[in-house]
């Protein structure tokens, strides 16, 4: 096929948007493929779905079934889903049972039924559901592909769609999955005590499209498809065209230690243990948003209700800022979700109020979703390359498991790497008293005040003190006296970090 020909080849959106995602904008008009999985897995909803969309799009479809589910039972359990449209059938999807057929006919009866249906109905999309029982009834290799072949044929021909449902087979390499354009498997695999449904495109000829295996649920909306972040934003969604200016965190003086505030467009960590400030911080963060620079909270622990009463109590009038459309709160509490669901959405806010200061409020949320620990530096670094391309300023609160000691790990392995600015929070013992501080790691570009200074949460929020002194040792947790500095040794004032 020349290049000019492939350019030309028309596509069929499925009308499930994740899935026209993975696939570049849906199927191949004429094309012929498999979705397989196990029973229960999704695909008679799938197809169904897929079918439906497509007729309120101005196509036809053809639905054949081959040994399974009356027809009856089957719409019975699609009636309560959004897609369904019951004034689309018989008129522009029309259901067929082709098991009577194919007891007393064989294949070359079900090719004649495909050829006459598509012909009588006028069909852009065809469904044969139960292909399995196909393969059963070939007496050979032979006759099984050519079966396959004419279905090829006679859709290519009508430039119909066809899609073949199966349960699969046992054997590695079938003539089928050689033959037909397209092979999609459904499943529904369990980790620990949760289960997450997949959806893995082995094989699309004529077409790129997103690799790897993307979590899907059944809703009452029918399928909805949540591509990999990492595979999807593979590269940000536009140019990154950064040049250096400032935000304020909102906190005097933090602004300060780093110059004036954090870095635009930037990733950055606030970790700290419980009670520490961090989510404070965040509101202290978004309460400078306008509606010329929104804001959003996205948040796992606390309710939208009470941030409000917290945002209160420093002064921040956040119900106010949500009216006026300065704020949005998203709370996803912590639950079964999908992380590449929670990740899209939070880019998809993003994008639809073109948000400027974003405070993810409990990475652990995003992390606790993960059916595959593996994956979330990949996760986390394709989802802040996106934001910084969206030209938001992010403020990612992490939890620190230790109260007191000198042990600081972050939750994830080469986490410091993918934030341009990293600040610590924590709790010591000074002079028989527990105090918040505030420490400096990195910020990207930029010089940076390294030394602990005192920190404290006011009815005015948070409030940075001084330089701390007259002790050391007291990142362990347990402040000491200070051993006596030699002349010429004294610490400098400023810290560039190395890059």
């Amino acid at each position: 096929m020349t290049k000019d020909k492939q350019t030309d080849l028309e596509r069929v959106p499925t009308g499930i948007a994740g899935l026209d995602r993975i696939l570049r904008g849906g199927f191949l008009k004429g094309g012929v493929y498999i979705v397989q999985g196990t029973p229960g897995a999704g695909k008679t909803i799938l197809a169904n779905q897929v079918c439906f969309r497509h007729v309120a799009a101005g196509g036809h479809a053809v639905f054949i079934t081959l040994l399974s589910e009356s027809h009856a039972r089957m719409l019975q359990h699609l009636r309560p889903m959004s897609f369904y449209d019951e004034a689309a059938i018989p008129s522009s999807i029309y259901y067929v049972s082709g098991f009577n057929i194919l007891e007393t006919d064989g294949l070359k009866g079900i090719v004649d039924l495909i050829r006459r249906e598509i012909k009588g109905h006028r069909a852009s999309l065809l469904v044969l559901d139960g292909f399995s029982v196909t393969e059963e009834s070939a007496s050979s290799e032979r006759e099984f592909k050519k079966f396959v072949q004419e279905i090829q044929s006679h859709t290519a021909a009508s430039e119909c769609t066809a899609l073949l449902l199966t349960n699969g087979s046992n054997r590695a390499v079938t003539p089928e999955y050689t033959m037909v354009d397209g092979l999609i498997d459904l499943d529904n695999s369990l980790y620990g005590e949760r289960s997450e449904r997949g959806l893995l495109v082995r094989k699309f000829r004529g077409s790129g499209f997103l690799p790897g295996r993307h979590a899907f649920r059944i809703t009452d909306d029918g399928i909805v498809v949540y591509p990999r972040i990492e595979a999807v934003f593979a590269k940000p969604s536009r140019r990154d065209e950064y040049r250096l200016r400032r935000i304020s965190t909102g906190i005097r003086g933090l602004d300060e230690m780093i110059g004036g505030g954090l870095p635009a467009e930037t990733t950055n960590g606030l970790f700290g243990p419980t009670g520490s400030g961090k989510t404070t911080s965040g509101l202290q963060f978004v309460g400078l948003s306008t509606a010329a620079e929104p804001g959003l909270f996205f948040g796992a622990f606390e309710s939208p209700e009470r941030l409000r009463v917290k945002a209160a109590s420093i002064g921040i009038d956040l119900a106010g800022m949500e009216r006026r459309g300065e704020v949005e709160i998203i709370w996803r509490p912590q639950g079964e979700h999908i992380m590449d669901d929670l990740g899209h959405q939070i880019i998809d806010a993003v994008r639809r109020r073109s948000i400027k200061r974003l405070v993810v409020d409990g990475l652990g949320g995003l992390m606790e979703a993960a059916v595959h620990r593996e994956r979330i530096s990949r996760y986390i670094s394709a989802l802040a390359n996106e934001l910084r391309a969206l030209n938001a300023t992010v403020l990612m609160t992490m939890e620190d498991r230790q109260i007191l000691g000198a042990s600081m790990r972050l939750p994830i392995d080469g986490m410091s790497s993918l934030l341009e600015g990293l600040m610590l929070l924590r709790y010591a013992e000074v002079e028989g008293r527990v105090q918040r501080l505030l420490s400096i790691t990195k910020i990207r570009d930029s010089d940076f005040d390294p030394f602990l200074h005192e920190m404290k949460i006011t009815n005015r929020g948070i409030e940075v003190g001084g330089r701390l002194s007259g002790a050391e040792a007291i990142l362990s947790g347990y402040a000491r006296e200070p051993k006596a500095v030699p002349t010429g040794q004294l610490p400098q004032k400023r810290h560039r970090p190395e890059e």
